[in-house]
């Protein structure tokens, strides 16, 4: 079927590598590197094998397995940490009783499409929250831990709750320090190198930042690893991943460590959108992502007393037009939305500076 035949609107992505919209665009070699796996025939268990040993030389770490997603990666390793290399329990997964205690921080229990406790009950992981939203410390992760308990989780991320909570580094250090394992969520982080000291298990989106098809990556010592593949025959065959897409995040990720947008060019971008700042009751600051990634993002101010809609109306009408535009709009019920310049060119800011023109009345 001819994607033109079906009724879909254009999409300016405003927002950053979003899975509401399908996170990323792939580029050409990468398409190209898909069309060479989908034509031709592999044994799966080594391709399987053979793209691990590459995806973890390029994260550092002893072992890797891809994924279909970076959720599936989750729900693979936790159940890697109940069942251990048991046989038995891997075929029976589903029927185990829920004992094997996770511990996360609260302020990280979020949705990112689905909730994280989700996908750790589907690896058979009782979900135990520590601390509170608007805050918590080592002290009460450590008071978590019993004898159930079989893995601490941190993710890193922009979503999560930032201020009164440890770092990754403490949390990691508490968890070696406990003889638990640790496992690290960085989906969509911009540097996915440099963290296998940190955590026994990594998990990381291939479609994100690396701009790969939608894929994950499940990366750590051996030993876990080996687990968690032990459930490709079992509750990971509803996640399986395709030749195809295999060979796209390989070359995804080749070119992951050549180029990505430095924070001249999305300065650049965002230097664009000032001519908002003619707007009475519009200002425009830049700000860097709230967890400390080189990510820049224009923050548009807008005073509902000065303009003629809210910051809630005016995002709500750019996703709303024949073209939508999506932007970052988590704190538009107080007044300001941000938009991310990675996946936008020059037409796109100018569309997007003359439809708020538009929208205000100006």
């Amino acid at each position: 079927m001819n994607v033109t035949q079906m009724n879909l609107k254009k999409v300016i992505n405003a927002s950053g590598k979003m899975s509401i919209l399908g996170v990323s665009t792939i580029s050409d070699d990468v398409l190209e590197a898909m069309k060479i796996g989908a034509s031709n025939y592999y044994e799966m268990d080594q391709l399987y094998e053979e793209s691990g040993k590459i995806v973890s030389q390029y994260m550092g770490t002893e072992n890797a397995v891809i994924t279909n997603s970076a959720s599936a990666a989750i729900a693979l390793a936790v159940a890697g940490f109940v069942t251990k290399g048991d046989t038995y329990s891997v075929e029976r997964l589903p029927s185990l009783p829920l004992t094997k205690e996770i511990i996360i921080m609260k302020g990280h229990i979020i949705d990112y499409g689905a909730p994280v406790s989700t996908m750790i009950q589907l690896g058979r992981g009782l979900v135990k929250e520590v601390g509170y939203a608007n805050g918590c410390s080592l002290q009460q992760i450590e008071a978590a831990i019993t004898e159930q308990t079989i893995g601490i989780m941190f993710i890193k991320s922009h979503h999560t709750v930032q201020k009164n909570m440890p770092n990754l580094q403490d949390v990691s250090k508490l968890a070696y320090q406990n003889q638990i394992p640790f496992i690290l969520d960085i989906a969509a982080e911009g540097n996915i190198a440099g963290y296998a000291e940190l955590a026994d298990v990594i998990i990381v989106s291939g479609s994100k930042a690396i701009e790969g098809p939608t894929s994950g990556i499940l990366a750590g010592r051996k030993k876990y690893v080996t687990f968690a593949k032990q459930h490709l025959q079992g509750i990971g065959r509803a996640m399986k991943i395709g030749k195809e897409s295999i060979l796209g995040l390989l070359k995804a990720l080749e070119n992951f460590t050549e180029h990505k947008m430095s924070e001249q060019e999305q300065l650049l971008i965002l230097k664009w959108l000032m001519e908002l700042e003619k707007i009475n009751g519009v200002k425009v600051s830049v700000h860097q992502d709230e967890s400390g990634r080189e990510i820049y993002r224009a923050r548009i101010h807008i005073d509902e007393t000065s303009t003629k809609l809210s910051a809630v109306e005016l995002t709500k009408s750019l996703r709303n037009g024949n073209i939508a535009i999506y932007t970052r709009d988590y704190y538009a019920n107080i007044g300001y939305f941000d938009i991310d310049p990675r996946a936008l060119s020059r037409q796109d800011v100018e569309y997007i500076v003359t439809r708020i023109k538009q929208l205000l009345g100006v």
